[in-house]
């Protein structure tokens, strides 16, 4: 049985990615002016300000340190040093990889040599003030204090282009470093070769999150250079060593002399980097891959249209929006030629791109319903991509970087999209394929999978077997055991949803059984999901404020946070705790509790906290909604409202931890226009507090769905009335079809809570 074709696919007017750059909209209105770069660059985001296009290959920035948990992204707002601008960025993850290829423009005499490893500063590091900085979507620029060199960058999907003024001077020039990384990664290959005198290209291989990551690179400089390649091993006065690889370049400039650069990646070799860079910037026009970029992302923030008299609300929204499109990533080149996830060198199609770096464990909550309304074409590339590495590696990722399994969280979330894209109809995929993918990630089977031993354990965890062969997962066997017997429930509930779409009763009937688990870790003493031991004893001592970050029956959270994940069974989780004033009770406890955390090792991930509900990490996200499956919707509504607009702030650190790919933005955007997805796989909003007076967010076939509110202000969080499509709407819910067809929802908003929606 086979869902391609049988099912309309709504169509983008967009193809929204790689080559997407190439189009202009005729909509008058700005909305990448309201991007602010800096949100997240600050405090514990881990995003970074460097020009990119959605969902592009090349992600060039600066560079200002180089280890630490918030070098995640290589940049910090604190710091008042850039080492560099390299190619390769990841966007708010909470673990480290990348910064491929740095280059950084130079002036008089070259320092290189004295490099310590404990130092955040390159030895040719320049100082920098954020009031010479500029970061519009597409466009980053800095003034180099050291040097007096103005940088500015900007990009297409596959290549970037540089443009730097210098002053007047006979030592100008520029270093590439190879061996620089973030977070000093373990060089295993690198490779630098001078082709003429304005051409340069190389390679690097690396081990890190990646294990191994494969880049290629090939540069294309507008001024003739002399050159030097440093090709050697340091130790510095601590006996620690590294092998080094760098050009060094040298040229004379005349006084605001403009030097540009132009270079393409590619994971396939070097004539696939120069192939990029040579068919996206075929000439040295800064300003049109500037403007193209700037389009770029207005056509994609033009899908949602809110209005609003607060610009910071505006900013937020939009700026969120755009975190929604930095990752996956492309990994297609133009010639249609990729790198697989056996680490082979596949020839694929460019119409139809393959994609990299998936946070499923994040995404799947957010990122991917979002996708699902305003860009489902899109979504199914992602899927397909997915289905493809399960055919080239063995199995559907948790967390592929770089075209690698590094089996990071927990997890087999892939099965969320494919159920989910399968119930919303607008999948475009094989359903025997997918639905055998899903089954092979639920089993314990460690055959036949392409990725190191070292991750095989992760990928493949022995929870698995347990889970299916004794019922649950002991806790003295498994860390993690109650959050992945929850997420497992979850998961094995979305197989479900195939397995009767294929009309596989027998695994139907299975994954449902499993998909109650759930219910055998829920002690009704505490009221709070606890492990299990391998003598099916309760796991003690117990405390529901203990953290011991991965080490513990948890997954970044606490018992506190873990207990409310039973997101496609509600209703039977309302149940078991006694029904639905003592599941309120239980949920208002969960918001006034003492915020502290304990533990030897609490981690750093569980922030944002009100009471001991934790806003920063994701396993929180749905919870704010389960008031309006308890019949008390105006508590949804005013935490909704709470979060909105005291957890994302116009500020560098306006985001209360990590951006995780583009799943806490994508809660903001989804929340801000009103509901949001508690349960991916049931295609059913669950409506909380619209914050704008309208939005529209613009659909298939020119259908638009629109969202009003009347009397809305800061006062009026609460909804007196709804009403769809002229219509009563007495519930706070609403479907995938509601919205997918078009129309006007319409909130009249009051300042008490009302009795509308129970």
């Amino acid at each position: 049985m086979k869902i391609k074709n049988m099912l309309t696919v709504c169509c983008c007017v967009l193809t929204l990615f790689g080559c997407q750059h190439q189009n202009v909209i005729t909509k008058t209105e700005d909305y990448a002016r309201w991007v602010n770069l800096f949100i997240g660059t600050g405090g514990h985001g881990h995003t970074f300000p460097g020009p990119v296009v959605p969902h592009g290959m090349i992600q060039p920035g600066p560079d200002t340190r180089i280890d630490g948990w918030d070098a995640c992204a290589g940049y910090h707002y604190a710091d008042s040093t850039v080492n560099g601008f390299s190619h390769t960025h990841l966007s708010g993850t909470g673990c480290a990889d990348y910064g491929d290829v740095l280059i950084m423009p130079t002036v008089g005499e070259q320092m290189y040599e004295e490099q310590e490893l404990n130092s955040q500063q390159l030895p040719y590091a320049s100082s920098f003030s954020h009031k010479n900085e500029t970061a519009v979507p597409g466009y980053y620029s800095v003034w180099l204090d050291r040097y007096h060199v103005k940088a500015e960058l900007s990009a297409t999907p596959r290549a970037a282009i540089h443009r730097y003024t210098f002053p007047s001077h006979a030592h100008s020039g520029f270093i590439v470093d190879m061996d620089y990384s973030i977070q000093r990664q373990k060089n295993l290959d690198m490779a630098l070769n001078v082709l003429s005198d304005t051409e340069l290209c190389g390679s690097k291989e690396t081990q890190y999150w990646a294990s191994n990551q494969k880049i290629y690179f090939y540069a294309k400089f507008s001024k003739p250079f002399s050159y030097t390649i440093v090709s050697d091993t340091l130790t510095d006065r601590n006996g620690q060593s590294f092998p080094r690889c760098k050009a060094l370049l040298q040229f004379a400039t005349a006084k605001d002399e403009q030097v540009m650069v132009k270079v393409g990646i590619s994971a396939v070799d070097i004539e696939g980097a120069k192939n990029n860079v040579n068919a996206e910037i075929p000439d040295w026009n800064f300003e049109k891959v500037k403007s193209e970029a700037y389009s770029a992302w207005n056509n994609y923030l033009s899908k949602v249209e809110i209005t609003t008299t607060d610009k910071d609300e505006k900013t937020k929204f939009y700026t969120a929006l755009y975190h929604t499109a930095i990752s996956p990533n492309l990994c297609t080149d133009t010639d249609g030629r990729y790198l697989g996830m056996d680490l082979k060198v596949h020839q694929g199609r460019v119409e139809e791109p393959v994609y990299t770096n998936f946070s499923l464990w994040n995404t799947f909550r957010a990122l991917h319903p979002l996708l699902s309304i305003i860009a489902p074409k899109l979504n199914n590339q992602f899927i397909n991509s997915l289905l493809l590495k399960n055919r080239e590696g063995g199995i559907l990722p948790m967390w592929d970087l770089a075209s690698n399994y590094t089996g990071t969280m927990i997890g087999y979330h892939a099965v969320s999209l494919l159920a989910d894209a399968y119930v919303k109809g607008y999948a475009d995929f094989d359903l025997d394929e997918a639905y055998g993918a899903c089954l092979r990630a639920a089993e314990y089977d460690t055959t036949g999978i392409q990725c190191p031993s070292s991750v095989l354990p992760c990928l493949m965890p022995m929870s698995k077997y347990y889970k299916n062969k004794i019922g649950y997962i002991p806790c003295d066997r498994e860390n993690e055991s109650v959050a992945k017997a929850l997420e497992y429930a979850y998961d094995d509930f979305c197989i479900s949803i195939l397995a009767e779409a294929d009309s596989d009763f027998r695994n139907y009937e299975k994954y449902n059984r499993y998909a109650k688990a759930y219910k055998l870790y829920f002690d009704p003493v505490t009221q709070f999901m606890r492990g299990l031991d391998s003598e099916g004893e309760w796991h003690t001592p117990f405390n529901p404020r203990s953290s011991n970050h991965s080490n513990d029956d948890y997954c970044e959270g606490t018992a506190w946070q873990w207990t409310w994940f039973v997101p496609h069974d509600i209703e039977g989780l309302i149940d078991l705790m006694g029904g639905q004033q003592a599941f309120v009770e239980k949920l208002d406890s969960l918001f006034t509790a003492d915020s502290t955390m304990e533990g030897n090792l609490v981690s750093a991930d569980v922030t944002g906290l009100i009471g001991q509900y934790a806003h920063e990490n994701e396993p929180s996200h749905h919870v704010i909604h389960l008031y309006n499956y308890a019949g008390r919707p105006w508590r949804t509504q005013e935490l909704a409202d709470y979060v909105c607009r005291n957890l994302y702030r116009n500020a560098p650190d306006g985001l209360t931890g990590n951006e995780d790919c583009g799943q806490m933005s994508a809660w903001y955007v989804l929340n801000a226009m009103g509901f949001y997805q508690v349960c991916p796989g049931k295609p059913v909003y669950s409506i909380g507090r619209p914050l704008f007076d309208k939005t529209v967010i613009k659909l298939a076939d020119g259908k638009r769905f629109v969202i009003k509110t009347k009397n809305n202000s800061v006062k009026n969080k609460y909804i007196k009335s709804a009403t769809l499509n002229q219509h009563p709407l007495h519930t706070p819910f609403l479907t995938h079809e509601d919205i997918m067809k078009g129309g006007i929802l319409e909130f009249v908003m009051t300042d008490v809570p009302s009795a509308w929606g129970q």
